[in-house]
């Protein structure tokens, strides 16, 4: 996939979903110690998410398609004096990394691929997972009033991380995502999913 309808979007200020801070659910994971290990943010935007565990002392990659995106968040991380890697990649191609992550964080991507690149994407979120580490998605979700587009239930994200293909889906919560759209943010759902 090319990356430039993605870039467009930060050409003309923020991107709808680029809230300039980190996503309060996970500013809450990591409060909790949910992030172990070297970390991927796969579809990382301008970074605040990566930049914020990488000040915890983690070691962080963090990956999007949309170079401006990119270029902005390593301004960030210089001006932060944050250590944190931000390269360009396509997330339907992570085996192209040559690396494995104890933890990867979907924030905001999985439910921007439809049905037929969905199992595309897993396979590629499968080959950077460490056997035995998690993934964290938080997506839009179809519950309730005011949802962000492209909205996924709670039985689509079982079904994308199947066990036979060595994922355990541990839990699915409600939580909220915010946007610049949605004040308290818009219904989503934080699955928390081990790699078997």
């Amino acid at each position: 996939m090319t990356g430039l309808p993605w870039d467009a979007s930060y050409h003309d200020g923020p991107a709808p979903w680029d809230i300039g801070r980190p996503q309060p659910a996970i500013e809450r994971l990591a409060s909790e110690g949910g992030f172990a290990g070297a970390v991927l943010d796969a579809g990382c935007g301008t970074g605040e998410n990566a930049l914020h565990l990488a000040s915890l002392g983690l070691p962080v990659l963090g990956v999007d398609v949309a170079e401006t995106a990119l270029t902005i968040a390593r301004e960030k991380a210089g001006d932060r004096r944050v250590q944190v890697e931000f390269a360009v990649a396509d997330a339907l191609r992570l085996d192209r990394l040559g690396r494995r992550f104890e933890t990867v964080l979907d924030c905001g991507l999985f439910h921007t691929f439809d049905g037929d690149e969905r199992s595309g994407y897993v396979t590629s979120l499968a080959s950077v997972t460490e056997h035995g580490g998690t993934l964290y998605v938080l997506c839009f979700s179809d519950d309730g009033p005011d949802t962000g587009p492209h909205p996924v239930s709670r039985e689509e994200l079982r079904a994308a991380f199947d066990p036979a293909d060595g994922w355990n889906v541990a839990t699915i919560e409600p939580d909220r995502v915010r946007t610049r759209y949605h004040d308290d943010g818009a219904p989503a759902w934080l699955a928390t999913i081990r790699r078997i």
